[in-house]
């Protein structure tokens, strides 16, 4: 499947920290640059805190399923661009955590 840049819908799947049990959850990411952003204005999510300690996760689009590795995104730039991608309104300005997912191959 190709895919094009831009936001679009994803299920991010991630180990729970504390149980080890599958979690997925439908997000708005953006795909750039040949890798998967999710992004938040808090890192007070499950989601993300499963990602960092358990960087192995999986981004399924429509009927694809991709395994990568997370990581955060430490480019102020990089973070800026996928706000600007993610949203067209005000909340592209919106200071975010950026998390990175790089495809394995």
């Amino acid at each position: 499947m190709e895919l094009k840049e831009g936001a679009l819908k994803a299920v991010l799947s991630t180990k729970g920290r504390k149980t080890g049990n599958d979690h997925s959850v439908e997000l708005k990411a953006v795909f750039y640059d040949g890798k998967f952003y999710f992004s938040r204005r808090t890192p007070d999510s499950d989601w993300l805190k499963n990602a960092i300690v358990n960087p192995k996760v999986s981004v399924k689009v429509n009927d694809s399923s991709f395994l990568g590795d997370a990581s955060l995104v430490k480019d102020e730039e990089l973070a800026k661009k996928i706000s600007r991608l993610k949203y067209a309104d005000k909340r592209s300005e919106d200071s975010r955590i950026v998390l990175e997912v790089r495809l394995c191959e």
